[in-house]
């Protein structure tokens, strides 16, 4: 896989069992960069590991006076040169490409799997996790996978040069066999540890990034309120614990570093102190000794690889369990649970156009090809009810017990595949998002082909804003649906984005569609005339709308009342403005005393009946 070729076409079904399965996954995937990358390595240090050899062979050649002899070793010098540099050139390329390619592949899969999650992602895995596992993880992850093949040369060559050593020179070579591995593993017992503290230090920065998300997404709000330094605050408290967490993770991986350094510089001094012992007693020659006091120098360089690769797996590892944890979510996670909670059978078959649309766990029934209005007094029930109306029930591992499908046509919508859900049904949250980019380009989404966004824009009352977008635009921008829309919006009124949100939402022409308080931010004239238009253009076409005002609910077919978590009341507005108290307060916002007060008072004759009713 070249970077040219990214990103990929599949990324394939990844292991997500655990994060140290989902690293092998990403690693068999990628054998080929591994490959070529280990042969490059090799090549590098072979090169490296090559030079003490052809010194110590000048040095000999000197001492003997061989002209033709130091000529070869000139030329092997200048062999070696070049293979050092070609190898490194190449392992760099090919290292960067396998970090760049399994970074990308973890990206590729962790947007398939939101888009596939949808909302139900962010309430199954904190907003900030999903923000750390789609920045730093990734890289993470890509730099353990890249590692991997550079540790796998460093340690052949490693090898390669103790055995060398032990038929070069056989005395020093058996002390270079022995102290080698000590060097290499002698950090081993403190990599636990500080795995530990990079896993804390992790932690602790996930926190706080969920905390500045959070901060960032409500910022409006906490202005309106006055509690930014309140929010600061609290950051700040944060990001000092992720502060102390880096130190005292710095701290270890400085002591592993110290060994790393302090070892190899015992290991040279042995050999120095013992080759000069055996060049004094005529045991091996000059040039033997700086071969191997200069094969042990040049290890030091692929030694270093045991270290990164030691670090690269402590630090990914948390990575790639949070990303197989995020990966491991699916849409029909308590499926065999729920339906035999509810007791309804999931067929299997796609519903047929135009069936009902059936919530089992509250009771309602949309009718198909009507335009009904449900009512919450519980906005937290709403967002839910509509979720679930989309096809995302909340399952066990939400914190909440399992909840059935919900059915369309005798269908369970979670048991069908994606595309075909979101076919059927669309759900438009409560805050809808623009994403930047042309007012064409907003409305270039999967449709029917039945609405155009003319009609789209004019039931949703947007003349205004084409006047906005057109004002804004530069000189040149004639057609308003070439204006540009930037990030989220921010440049237009809530009111306004929530109308080009519904435009959208109507161009699509689902089978069904599902409104969460999509008038919340206009005026009542503005909110009337969006009533009627929807209706309009909605018309033979089944339309759940969940809101309290009265201007929606009016021009409703057909009201549903949700109280407590199931249906207390069905009719018309008007039927239950007058004959549902409860109803009647959701909606005017009356309490108890002005309903009592709005009541006329008893007459005698009242009375009389009461008492005649109670005795009865």
């Amino acid at each position: 896989m070249q970077i040219s070729d990214l990103p990929y076409p599949d990324p394939g079904v990844p292991d997500a069992r655990s994060g140290p399965r989902f690293l092998v996954w990403l690693g068999r995937g990628q054998l080929g960069g591994q490959a070529k990358s280990l042969c490059w390595g090799m090549l590098h240090f072979s090169g490296i590991a090559g030079l003490p050899y052809a010194v110590g062979t000048g040095i000999d050649a000197a001492v003997d006076r061989d002209a033709t002899r130091l000529l070869l070793v000139g030329g092997l010098v200048v062999l070696l040169g070049a293979a050092i540099s070609l190898g490194d050139a190449m392992l760099h390329r090919t290292a960067v490409t396998n970090w760049i390619t399994a970074a990308a592949r973890v990206q590729q899969l962790l947007a398939r799997k939101t888009a596939e999650l949808g909302s139900a992602l962010t309430r199954r895995v904190a907003a900030g996790e999903v923000v750390a596992v789609s920045t730093g993880d990734v890289e993470k992850i890509g730099w353990f996978v890249e590692a991997v093949s550079r540790f796998l040369a460093a340690a052949v060559t490693v090898v390669l040069v103790c055995v060398g050593l032990l038929f070069y020179a056989p005395e020093l070579g058996v002390v270079v066999a022995i102290g080698v591995p000590l060097v290499a593993l002698a950090a081993l017992p403190l990599l636990p540890r500080a795995t530990r503290r990079a896993d804390f230090q992790r932690e602790k920065a996930g926190k706080a990034t969920e905390l500045a998300s959070d901060t960032v997404a409500g910022l409006r709000v906490l202005r309106g309120i006055g509690g930014e330094e309140l929010f600061l605050g609290r950051y700040r408290e944060a990001s000092q614990e992720v502060r102390e967490a880096a130190v005292r993770s710095a701290r270890m991986w400085a002591l592993i570093s110290a060994i790393q350094v302090l070892l190899p510089g015992a290991l040279l001094i042995t050999v120095v102190w013992y080759g000069a012992a055996l060049v004094l007693d005529g045991r091996i020659a000059v040039g033997q000794l700086v071969a191997v006091f200069s094969a042990v120098a040049t290890l030091l360089y692929p030694l270093r690889h045991f270290e990164e690769i030691a670090m690269a797996y402590s630090f990914s590892r948390p990575s790639a369990q949070r990303a197989a944890r995020v990966l491991s979510l699916t849409r029909t996670d308590a499926a065999a649970e729920r339906p035999a909670a509810a007791g309804v059978p999931v067929p299997a078959s796609v519903p047929a156009p135009g069936g009902d649309l059936y919530d089992p766990a509250t009771g309602l029934l949309v009718a198909a090809g009507r335009f009904t209005a449900v009512v919450c007094g519980d906005p937290d029930l709403a967002g839910r009810l509509a979720e679930r109306l989309g096809g995302h029930p909340m399952d066990a591992e939400a914190g909440g017990p399992a909840e059935p499908s919900v059915l369309l046509g005798g269908v369970a919508l979670d048991e069908l595949a994606l595309d075909t859900a979101r076919t059927l049904v669309l759900v438009q949250d409560k805050e809808p998002v623009l994403l930047s980019g042309t007012l064409r380009d907003l409305f270039d989404v999967p449709a029917s082909g039945a609405v155009e966004p003319d009609a789209a824009l004019g039931a949703a009352q947007c003349g205004d804003v084409l006047d906005a977008l057109l004002q804004a635009a530069p000189d040149g921008v004639d057609d308003p649906m070439d204006a540009r829309i930037t990030e989220r919006g921010r440049s237009l009124s809530g009111g306004q984005r929530q109308r080009l949100a519904l435009a959208r939402s109507l161009v699509t022409d689902p089978e069904v569609l599902v409104l969460d308080e999509p008038t919340s931010a206009v005026d009542s004239h503005t909110e009337a005339r969006i009533a009627d238009g929807v209706a309009a253009l909605r018309a033979g076409r089944t339309t759940v709308v969940l809101a309290s005002s009265p201007l929606l609910l009016d021009r409703a077919d057909r009201v549903v009342l949700i109280h407590e978590g199931a249906v207390a009341a069905i009719g018309t507005h008007r039927e239950l403005l007058h004959g549902e108290p409860l109803y009647r307060a959701v909606v005017t916002r009356e309490t108890e005393e002005e309903q009592r007060a709005a009541r006329p008072e008893p007459t005698e004759l009242d009375e009389v009946l009461t008492e005649i009713e109670e005795s009865a």
